[in-house]
C-alpha cells in the first residue's frame, strides 16, 4: 500500500501490529519442529501407507530445538514473541533489529543490528524471518546469504514473500546446501501452480495463513473502532505506520 503518492500524501495509515503476534509465533515453532524432526516425511508415507521407521535411520537425523541456535531477523512484536517461544523451548537465539538498544525479551543470547546478518547467517541453525518489506529488506535472503548457511539449516518465512529471492532458495535447495524451508508467505500470491516450490520434500508451504485465528477479526474491528474514534476527537491513533520507514 506505500507507493510513492500515498508515501508522500498528508493521509495517515495504521496497522494491526500485534494482532497475530502469538499465532505466527505459534506457527514458527508448529513448523521449524516439522522439518527437524522431518514430519513431512511420516506425511507422505502415511498418505501412501508405509510403515517408514527405517528411513528415519533410528533418529540420525532428527534435530531438536533445545540447543538449536536461532537467528530471528525482525524483532517487533511477532519476532519477539517467536524469539520468547524458542528460548523457552531452550534455543540460543539471537536477534536483529534496525535499534539493537532496543533489546529482546529475557533469554536470548544477544541482539545485533541488521550488519550482523552475514556473520550470523554461518552460525545458525533456523533461520526466522519477521522483518517487515522495505527498500532494505527486498531480496534480504539470496544466492549469497543461502550460500553462507549451514546446509542442514532451516529457513521459515513469515514475513513477507520479497524478502527471499525464490529462484535462489530452489537452486540452494537442489544443490541441497540447506535441510529445508517453512514459507508461509511468496513473491506472488497465490503461488503459481507452476512455482518449482510446489512438491518439494524439502519445503513446508503455507498459504499466508500464519496469522488465521479465531479472534483475529473481533480484534481487529476493535482496533478500528478505537482509532476512529480517536480520529474524530483528534486523538493520537494507535500502531501509527512510519510511511517513509515502511512499517
Amino acid at each position: 500500500m506505500l507507493f510513492p503518492d500515498m508515501v508522500s500524501s498528508p493521509v495517515v495509515m495504521t496497522n494491526s501490529r500485534g494482532n497475530s503476534s502469538v499465532t505466527i509465533a505459534e506457527h514458527v515453532i508448529a513448523v521449524t519442529l516439522a522439518l527437524l524432526r522431518d514430519l513431512p516425511l511420516a506425511q507422505r508415507r502415511q498418505a501412501e501407507r508405509v510403515w517408514a521407521q527405517n528411513e528415519f535411520d533410528a533418529g540420525a537425523s532428527i534435530r531438536t530445538l533445545r540447543g538449536a541456535r536461532v537467528l530471528v531477523v525482525g524483532l517487533g512484536s511477532i519476532g519477539s514473541e517467536t524469539a520468547r517461544l524458542a528460548v523457552a523451548f531452550g534455543a540460543e537465539v539471537v536477534g536483529l533489529r534496525r535499534r539493537p538498544e532496543l533489546d529482546g525479551p529475557d533469554g536470548m543470547v544477544s541482539v545485533l543490528a541488521p550488519a550482523s546478518l552475514h556473520h550470523e547467517l554461518p552460525r545458525a541453525d533456523v533461520v526466522v524471518l519477521a522483518a517487515p518489506q522495505t527498500s532494505e529488506t527486498w531480496n534480504l535472503i539470496g544466492d549469497r546469504e543461502l550460500s553462507l548457511m549451514k546446509p542442514d539449516a532451516v529457513l521459515v518465512n513469515v514475513s513477507r514473500g520479497k524478502l527471499v529471492d525464490e529462484g535462489a532458495l530452489v537452486r540452494a535447495l537442489d544443490a541441497h546446501r540447506l535441510r529445508g524451508a517453512a514459507l508461509d508467505v511468496f513473491e506472488h500470491e497465490p503461488l503459481d501452480a507452476a512455482s518449482p516450490l510446489w512438491g518439494r520434500p524439502d519445503v513446508l508451504i503455507t498459504p499466508h495463513v500464519s496469522g488465521f485465528h479465531a479472534g483475529y477479526w473481533p480484534e481487529a474491528t476493535r482496533l478500528f473502532a478505537e482509532n476512529l474514534r480517536r480520529f474524530e476527537a483528534g486523538q493520537p491513533l494507535e500502531n501509527l505506520v512510519d510511511k517513509h520507514a515502511g512499517y
